[in-house]
């Protein structure tokens, strides 16, 4: 997989937009409403990875079950994840990982009050 279809899959969900706020090389995709991020595609010494929000005790489950999934890069460790997307990650497996952080920061619906 090459870092623009992996953007382009992260820009398949519902109100995100892609944004460059560390520059060309890494691509943060974020919510439209909360503007909170839920993917960081960028490369570090030649290999694609993508850093991905992650209910800790999924992340701990997932960081034993693969070698290429680490605590996220410069991200708080229990939250974050990162993979390196060219490892032992199945790509099925990969993309659930990117809905389960579009979920897990996706702006709350808030319930209309009755007067």
């Amino acid at each position: 997989m090459q870092t623009r279809e992996l953007i382009d899959h992260c820009l398949t969900f519902p109100s995100v937009f892609e944004d460059h706020p560390f520059g060309e090389d890494a691509a943060v995709i974020k919510h439209i409403s909360n503007k909170k991020m839920f993917a960081l595609v960028g490369s570090l010494g030649g290999r694609l990875q993508v850093t991905l929000k992650c209910d800790p005790d999924r992340a701990d489950f997932l960081r034993i079950a693969y070698a290429d999934v680490v605590p996220g890069y410069h991200f708080n460790k229990r939250h974050w994840n990162t993979i390196y997307v060219e490892g032992d990650v199945p790509q099925d497996e990969l993309f659930e990982m990117i809905e389960h952080s579009y979920n897990l920061t996706k702006p709350a619906i808030r319930k209309k009050r009755s007067v």
